[in-house]
């Protein structure tokens, strides 16, 4: 009787073991189509960010990139207040802009005032652009972001436009104060490097970047039984970042390599501190090999059994607050929360389901947090994030957008 009992009761134990916690969006915005005919064209949303209003909470803003499609702007119900059109190439056979992500500071001494400014990474033109942030457009119904990047600016990582057309450009972006002094800190696609820049003051009111340091984070890795493991990528690519987050109250910057892991790096207003590997993608270690005819990467070999435990690749958008820093397992869609100090250990994870008539999402991207009260829809703050797969699809042609989440909501599940 003892044995059969455990027979029985073994398999319910496993069907009935427990996944991830699940939160719903208070609300999302549009989808948007990567295509010519999608309005505006060629948007696939990315990264999103938000403003918080300093006398109005209500009326603060959801910022989004749309890669060529350029930067959206959203209130707190996921309406959209405007679309900002990505530059134009500055010769017909340059590649055009393309923003890829988006953070915000508030009050921003520069040019004699105190500013709240949006930095996007323009990875199609290689360079920081600049958007000024005025509250009282989404009230009055008129542009709530304009462009005031310095006309002069100049490539971040590339050496001439011919260059830029190779697109190992400005790729991952986020901003942040170390001390009082405001930096950005973007990374390049298809390589290791991160790159510190300052704020400065440009002709006419207008706002540059320049870089203070870089920093070379590994493209190969000792494992412990001896052996190197580089991840797999296509010829002549790295090991590529892209999701950031600076941890302005810590004087830490969080930089998340897809196919690695994420690293914790000490920031100062001149350069970085020694990075550490806080934690590891499942496939850390799993060879893997390059097939020319498909362009993937194939696993070539048996799993060593060196890598985490929560993330799967890609290890995507970071973002922090209260005593959290989340990022995004973009292979299975979860996002996971580790401690925002200390040791950085893992506390929980949660995923965000369909519900309240949105959707839900999948293989997200870009997440930005804030804590702030912003009314009876986020008592606690606001957790926006990317969402890779909106359903449904805009005919044959698959959709992207973001989703609001409350921050109340998720605290319930990790507590």
């Amino acid at each position: 009787m003892r044995i059969l009992l455990m027979a029985a009761v073994v398999p319910l134990l496993i069907a009935s073991s427990p996944g991830p916690d699940v939160v719903v969006p208070v609300a999302q915005t549009r989808a948007f189509v990567d295509d010519a005919s999608g309005l505006p064209a060629n948007a696939d949303a990315d990264d999103p960010a938000i403003w918080v209003h300093p006398r109005s909470a209500r009326q603060s803003v959801v910022l989004g990139t749309l890669k060529e499609g350029g930067l959206a702007a959203f209130d707190l119900a996921g309406r959209t207040l405007g679309t900002y059109p990505a530059p134009l190439p500055p010769t017909p056979e340059a590649k055009p802009g393309r923003f890829n992500n988006v953070d915000v500071l508030g009050r921003v001494p520069v040019g004699g005032r105190s500013r709240d400014l949006a930095f996007v990474s323009d990875r199609g033109r290689d360079r920081i652009r600049v958007y000024e942030i005025d509250g009282r457009g989404a009230a009055a119904g008129a542009a709530v972001v304009r462009d005031v990047t310095d006309p002069g600016a100049r490539p971040v990582f590339s050496s001439s436009e011919e260059e830029v057309d190779d697109q190992h450009t400005a790729y991952g972006l986020a901003a942040g104060f170390v001390g009082r002094t405001p930096v950005v800190v973007t990374n390049r696609r298809s390589e290791t490097r991160v790159a510190l820049l300052r704020v400065t003051a440009g002709p006419g009111g207008s706002v540059g970047t320049a870089v203070v340091s870089t920093l070379d984070l590994p493209s190969s890795f000792p494992l412990p039984d001896g052996t190197t493991w580089t991840p797999c990528g296509e010829p002549g690519e790295g090991p590529q970042l892209e999701g950031m987050v600076v941890d302005s109250e810590h004087g830490v910057l969080y930089a998340a390599q897809e196919d690695v892991g994420i690293w914790r790096v000490p920031l100062r207003a001149t350069g970085f501190g020694r990075p550490a590997l806080i934690d590891k993608v499942r496939s850390f270690g799993v060879p893997q090999s390059y097939d020319p005819e498909t362009e993937e990467c194939s696993v070539s070999g048996a799993d060593p059994g060196f890598g985490g435990r929560h993330l799967t690749a890609d290890a995507e958008g970071l973002t922090v607050g209260d005593d959290y820093l989340i990022a995004s397992s973009q292979g299975d869609s979860r996002f996971v929360a580790y401690e925002r100090s200390g040791r950085n250990s893992y506390v929980g994870e949660f995923v965000v389901g369909a519900g309240r008539g949105n959707d839900s999402v999948e293989h997200s991207d870009g997440a930005h947090l804030v804590t702030a009260d912003l009314g009876p829809a986020y008592p606690e703050g606001l957790l926006v994030v990317h969402d890779g797969e909106r359903t449904p699809v805009v005919g044959d042609l698959p959709t992207t957008g973001f989703a609001y989440v409350s921050w109340e909501d998720v605290l319930d599940e990790l507590d």
